[in-house]
């Protein structure tokens, strides 16, 4: 029984230092979460500027969680800095799809696997908010594109048939994504046949009035 003291006492200190990483972590994870929503947000807006800088600073606190966490893996895999880590990887791949860009690699970002692949799912149906967006300026076009891209991605995650345990989830992601999806696309659909229906109308009216319709009239 001597030696109980000095062993209590040792444990006490390694949980004393965990609980403060524990706690930091938490600071960060949510100040990590806010860099990449406001970073979604200045996207959408086409303020790519101000998107990277966001991006630059949430990269800035990625890096502190994973050096305090180096050496408490248990925190570092606990669900609420996974779930920041892949805010992190869904604001990257979501500027990089609104601006044309490639996209980011994990390995650049620092993030595992799992939460890149469901960021990616979760940056796929982030760009229906865009591709409305982009249909109430009468942008089919670029719309499509998008729709293009969304569905690529859907492609290749569904290819993904592994226990969740192993995708932290990815299969309800998945599922998600597909009735974005299948409404995004329908959707554009109607905005398609809309643009086709309103220029039958225009182009009737030049040919029974002899002249192009006017400029009000135009969309």
């Amino acid at each position: 029984m001597e030696n109980l003291e000095p062993i209590l006492e040792r444990i006490r200190l390694r949980f004393e230092a965990e609980n403060q990483v524990r706690e930091e972590t938490l600071r960060r994870s949510r100040e990590l979460t806010r860099l990449c929503a406001t970073a979604i947000r200045a996207s959408h807006r086409n303020n790519f500027d101000e998107a990277e800088r966001l991006l630059a600073e949430a990269r800035a606190v990625a890096a502190r969680i994973r050096e305090d966490t180096a050496a408490h893996p248990a925190i570092f895999y606990a669900g609420y800095t996974q779930d920041a880590l892949k805010e992190m990887a869904e604001a990257h791949i979501t500027v990089a799809l609104a601006h044309h860009s490639p996209l980011p690699e994990p390995e650049a970002l620092g993030v595992e696997y799992p939460a890149y692949l469901n960021g990616l799912a979760e940056a796929a149906s982030e760009m229906r908010r865009r591709a409305l967006d982009i249909i109430r300026r009468g942008h089919s076009q670029e719309a499509e594109q998008l729709l293009e891209a969304m569905d690529a991605i859907y492609g290749l995650l569904v290819t993904f048939d592994f226990p969740d345990a192993i995708t932290g989830g990815l299969r309800r992601r998945m599922d998600q994504l597909r009735g974005v999806l299948e409404r995004t696309r329908g959707d554009l659909t109607l905005s398609i046949r809309q643009e086709q229906l309103q220029r039958a109308l225009q182009a009737f009216e030049e040919r029974v009035t002899g002249e192009p319709p006017k400029a009000s009239e135009e969309r």
